[in-house]
């Protein structure tokens, strides 16, 4: 496990962190978290969580779009970004599900849409499986809510194991995280960020303790389970689905929306993985879409 030196610094890697304003930490389910809020508290509440080995940032472009109309709370998943990571018993999924829910449950927050990009999806559906939210929607960005096909199903969690488990992986990966390196990590996903974007991402990479908080989520999770469970996904959601993503397949979606009871596809064609970076307009007018009307007084 990484130390805590190995973590980012909110004095260092966050001193000119994107809506650094928006930005608190606060004490739950054991945890330190690293939580932004944006918009007028009494709004209806939208929750964000981000993918694996991204954190907040991801959101930069994106929250102030969506706080014109709710209230939004982003939190860096545990062991991302600035919040603590896990303990390696609390790792799983449920687990981490469970450390969020209890997040939500000090802030006193009851998301009335949820979103969720990649394993964020993932994570929103096991809060909702589990009843530990009720949202009236939710949205899942580039969704990663079913095992790899084939092998990969098999060798991909434990090859992550066996790096996550390797004390000096993490150590190797942050030496060599230079732009080049990040850019094209970020090129493979389907996507293209600006240079903003690349350095923010290489800021958390050349941070081994970030890297091993994102390599504890692909190790310890079980996809085939939450796979299992998600025709018991009553919630109305929107699969959105960026047409270029090369990290999951875009046919992925349109698979799923076959299987779950309220689902629908929304397909960004030329955007890839992180089209909600790439594109935050086109992503919040999806959304937008889904926020209640204001209750008139």
């Amino acid at each position: 496990m990484a130390t805590p030196s190995d973590r980012p610094l909110w004095a260092r890697d966050g001193a000119d962190w994107p809506h650094r304003e928006a930005s608190r930490f606060v004490a739950a389910s054991n945890l330190t978290w690293h939580v932004q809020t944006f918009g007028r508290a009494g709004a209806p509440a939208l929750l964000l969580l981000h993918g694996t080995g991204a954190a907040t940032h991801s959101w930069r472009g994106l929250a102030p779009l969506l706080a014109e109309h709710v209230f939004v709370v982003a939190p860096d998943l545990p062991g991302h970004g600035f919040s603590d990571p896990l303990p390696p018993a609390r790792l799983s999924l449920p687990g981490m599900a469970a450390a969020i829910g209890d997040l939500l449950d000090h802030l006193e927050i009851a998301p009335e849409i949820a979103v969720g990009h990649s394993a964020g999806a993932a994570l929103l559906a096991r809060l909702c499986l589990d009843g530990r939210i009720s949202p009236r929607h939710l949205v899942a960005l580039n969704g990663a809510l079913t095992p790899f096909p084939g092998l990969a199903a098999v060798l991909f969690p434990s090859l992550a194991r066996m790096l996550f488990l390797n004390r000096v992986t993490p150590k190797i990966f942050a030496w060599t995280a230079d732009r080049p390196a990040v850019e094209r990590l970020i090129r493979g996903t389907g996507s293209r960020l600006d240079a903003e974007g690349l350095d923010l991402y290489r800021r958390l990479f050349r941070c081994p303790g970030h890297v091993a908080g994102a390599l504890g989520m692909m190790a310890n999770w079980d996809l085939a389970a939450l796979d299992r469970a998600l025709p018991r996904l009553t919630v109305p959601t929107t699969l959105v689905v960026g047409g270029n993503d090369r990290a999951i397949a875009p046919e992925t979606a349109f698979a799923l929306q076959n299987r779950l009871p309220r689902a629908r596809v929304d397909l960004l064609r030329n955007l890839g993985h992180l089209a909600h970076e790439e594109a935050p307009g086109a992503v919040a007018e999806i959304i937008r879409r889904l926020v209640p009307p204001p209750v008139e007084t």
